[in-house]
């Protein structure tokens, strides 16, 4: 483990993370792997339903050693990995003690059967959401606000979807709240659309999961992990009920990410036959952690099951994955890319 590396050794490194459900966990342990390691700084992070929270309570530990050490990196850099580790871990174990996980429940062929006759402001009419409380308890925005400027802190993205324009929109530094991130993770068929600033807003996976273009226009890095939990690829064709409500919503979980993703291998390769300006454009390195491979197995009604042992099992399942990928292409970071587009979209 690299605590306080030398500055020749660190890479940067922006993260893509996706939503899923309880699945979530699994990107926990992909981060949980890079803060140990150490080596990689992180100028921008973008997130989407539980990418969105991910992205938050790692935020939420950067920012409280970023206000404690403005002006002295070497202790910013380690508190910022530990308070991080700390936060990302309190979310999920307060997670694993709800036992369930209600931005998963999405493809369970019961709830659409319901859905179609009654909706969450006649089943949930107070609003009830478990998660809100939980989050409130995990992150401080207030300090995620004072620290936005701060060296070491990164950018912060989070998409949710316009109910009245159906376009995704992107909420960063002082426009980031709990209401935000609870937009982010809004399930139609389990809540009431949430209100910020005046509009009302559905989950961001409908049109952003995650949104990528700020990470390219915000963020002066060239690098883009992509933690991915909703597997592309299915070997078998779906035949009951359940297994076409679960890829259907595989599908349209996936359906901008990879619009996006063809987007930025399609620049990228006119850059480098020179037909683009490199002062307009950037050339974006791209690598991913598959993290649907592995979890595709578990089905995605288990994305809604979020007993402690589960969430455990799942960290420990990333955690592994994320060791891997440092291991295997840290050198890689600002060199080259790993993620190959014509296979993957």
């Amino acid at each position: 483990m690299t605590t306080n590396p030398c500055p020749s050794e660190v890479r940067h490194l922006n993260l893509a993370l996706q939503g899923g459900g309880s699945h979530g966990a699994f990107t926990w342990g992909v981060l949980d792997a890079l803060l140990e390691d150490g080596r990689i700084e992180f100028p921008g992070i973008s997130g989407t339903s539980a990418g969105a929270m991910n992205a938050v309570a790692l935020a939420h530990g950067f920012a409280s050693a970023a206000l404690e050490f403005p002006h002295h990196a070497k202790p910013r850099h380690k508190a910022a990995r530990e308070r991080a580790r700390k936060a990302l871990r309190d979310l999920w174990e307060g997670v694993g003690t709800l036992g369930f996980f209600t931005a998963g429940m999405a493809s369970n062929p019961l709830l659409g059967m319901m859905s179609q006759f009654l909706s969450p402001y006649q089943t949930n009419p107070l609003d009830i959401n478990p998660l809100r409380m939980l989050l409130q308890r995990t992150v401080d925005f207030d300090q995620l606000h004072a620290a936005a400027d701060l060296a070491g802190m990164p950018k912060l993205f989070v998409c949710a979807t316009n109910v009245r324009t159906g376009k995704g929109e992107v909420f960063s530094e002082q426009r980031l709240s709990t209401d935000a991130v609870m937009a982010s993770a809004c399930l139609p068929q389990l809540y009431k659309a949430v209100e910020v600033e005046g509009e009302f807003y559905w989950d961001g996976g409908f049109s952003g999961n995650p949104a990528l273009y700020p990470l390219i226009y915000h963020t002066p890095c060239a690098d883009m992990l992509l933690v991915q939990i909703n597997p592309v690829e299915q070997t078998t064709l779906p035949s009951t009920a359940a297994e076409i409500a679960e890829r259907v919503n595989e599908v349209t979980f996936n359906a901008s990410l990879l619009g996006e993703l063809r987007a930025i291998d399609f620049v990228r390769r006119l850059l480098a036959e020179g037909k683009l300006d490199p002062k307009r454009y950037k050339s974006v390195l791209l690598h991913r952690i598959d993290g649907g491979a592995a979890l595709g197995e578990l089905g995605a009604a288990s994305k809604a099951r979020a007993d402690l042992a589960f969430i455990r099992q799942l960290f420990e399942r990333g955690r592994a994955q994320g060791q891997r990928w440092v291991h295997t292409h840290f050198a890689d970071i600002g060199v080259r890319q790993t993620l190959q587009i014509v296979d993957h979209c």
